[in-house]
């Protein structure tokens, strides 16, 4: 039987809610199991990626009341601001939007992606203000000096993604890889999660829609509307949510071979309000195809694979092995790990799982299956590819999908 929101919401509150993770639904299908929308209430699903869309909005408090008219220009640990649309005036504070994808201008690896993180950490940022007679300002604040801190992603959680190669001699710089990628066909970088991916779960946007509620980096936030470019072969999702109430595990920068990046984590419950809906929440990684591209190209598919080559069996963390480590004097890894993961040891807080450090480390004291792609190419060539670099971290997007579960659960977030 068909059953509403308010149902579910009551039977969340009622403590008799049947919640499962996708993951968890998907084995009990593979097990040779039939569930019914009588079964299952809500399936909660997940996705970590690199999303360049993300903002934030800041309310930045900067000298006394009276001390300046407003702000010409503003800066965070060097990352520049966009002051306003309210101008504060006299106010000695600022509004501004920051980018994520803003790079630092006296740091090439720092970007709004770090801030942010930084920001959520509870660290304190240094705060440069010009205002518009040239009176200039400088103070330290931390996120609890800020009385409106909130992340706005214009493109966010995406359905559809491609996957990257270099078929040529020329090395490339790209969002789309962690260093300047070369070629032909040394290696191929993609995002996405795959079968756990929300959209993927709920394609026809049944349940995922405006006003629907989220969780951000374990912050409770909502669906504003699609994203940018959204179309309906190619969904992604406008959201938002309270900074304050973020985790930093679950987000922060990533550096690419255009400068650093940022990342999010989103977890999206699905009501099972008819048994079409539970169907489609038993797509499979090998149902899912991922169009390679030209890095250089972007659009030009040169040929298709599937998330099943890109995840299954693949291993979720490199493992380093002190022993084999030869500390050379400059350590490829240390440099050039996409989110600092690395010091003499692999910080596992920090570590997005990506894979670099396999490939960068010429002495094997990093290892990690990230798996190979056999290419099929036009001219009928079979080309096998490594899989260097994952721009999404499936494990991050399984915990915060698990702690959705739980929140349900315990009545502490409903539809």
């Amino acid at each position: 039987m068909p059953k509403t929101i308010g149902e579910i919401n009551k039977k969340i509150n009622d403590g008799d809610a049947v919640v499962l993770t996708v993951n968890e639904l998907k084995k009990l299908a593979s097990d040779g199991e039939k569930p019914t929308v009588d079964d299952i209430d809500v399936v909660t699903t997940g996705t970590c990626g690199v999303m360049s869309g993300t903002s934030a909005i800041l309310h930045v408090p900067v000298a006394n009341a009276g001390a300046f008219q407003k702000s010409k220009t503003i800066s965070l640990n060097g990352v520049t601001g966009y002051p306003g649309p309210c101008p504060n005036e006299w106010l000695g504070s600022v509004d501004l939007m920051v980018y994520g994808t803003t790079h630092s201008f006296n740091n090439p690896g720092y970007g709004g992606g770090f801030l942010f993180k930084d920001l959520v950490s509870g660290k304190s940022v240094d705060i440069e203000v010009e205002s518009i007679n040239g009176d200039k300002f400088k103070s330290s604040v931390s996120l609890e000096d800020m009385g409106t801190a909130r992340i706005l992603g214009t493109r966010m959680a995406f359905k559809n993604y491609t996957a990257f190669t270099n078929p040529n001699y020329d090395l490339v710089n790209s969002i789309f890889h962690a260093l300047p990628m070369g070629g032909p066909f040394t290696g191929l970088t993609f995002s996405g999660c795959g079968d756990i991916n929300p959209l993927q779960n709920d394609p026809n946007m049944a349940t995922i829609k405006s006003g629907a509620k989220v969780l951000i980096n374990n912050a409770e936030g909502l669906i504003i509307d699609n994203g940018t470019r959204s179309s309906p072969d190619k969904p992604n999702l406008m959201l938002t949510a309270d900074m304050h109430k973020m985790d930093s595990y679950f987000m922060g920068g990533f550096k690419t071979g255009a400068g650093p990046e940022v990342y999010n984590t989103v977890a999206i419950p699905i009501p099972i309000l008819n048994q079409k809906i539970l169907d489609a929440c038993l797509v499979d990684n090998n149902d899912i195809e991922l169009p390679v591209a030209d890095i250089k190209g972007r659009h030009l598919p040169i040929s298709i694979t599937s998330y099943a080559d890109m995840w299954d069996g693949h291993d979720a963390r490199p493992v380093y092995n002190k022993n084999v480590c030869v500390d050379c004097n400059v350590c490829e890894v240390l440099d050039k790990c996409p989110t600092n993961a690395y010091d003499g040891g692999i910080d596992l807080t920090r570590c997005y799982g990506c894979g670099l450090c396999k490939t960068l480390c010429q002495y094997g004291a990093v290892t990690m299956n990230t798996g190979s792609v056999d290419l099929k190419l036009e001219n009928g060539q079979i080309q096998n590819v490594p899989i260097i670099c994952r721009q999404s971290d499936k494990l991050r997007a399984e915990k915060l999908m698990n702690i959705l579960k739980e929140r349900i659960i315990k009545s502490e977030f409903l539809l």
